[in-house]
């Protein structure tokens, strides 16, 4: 079964357009990545500068890689002028219900 997270970049007044700029280079690589299955990509409609992303792995260990990876390769540093805030991730789990 597929892991799916949901991610949150609470950017800083002004700078979500920006940020997609980025974001739009960086998701070459991401879509790339060993077990990404899909990343799509929304603004949050009462706040422009929420930028989200709903991601699909194949596992919660690839999502974990890929985190590492991107820590590793200073990722941070190059989103960190954008950000109010550290971006946060939701992890999925399914219910039958």
């Amino acid at each position: 079964m597929s892991h799916h997270v949901v991610v949150k970049f609470p950017c800083k007044e002004g700078k979500g357009e920006e940020f997609l700029s980025v974001l739009k280079e960086a998701l070459v690589d991401t879509r790339a990545f060993e077990g990404v299955q899909l990343v799509d990509v929304y603004v949050d409609a009462d706040n422009q500068d929420d930028i989200i992303l709903l991601e699909e792995f194949d596992a919660r260990a690839n999502q974990e890689a890929y985190l590492g990876w991107r820590m590793e390769t200073g990722m941070l540093d190059l989103i960190g002028p954008f950000m109010a805030g550290a971006p946060t991730f939701t992890h999925l789990e399914p219910r039958d219900i």
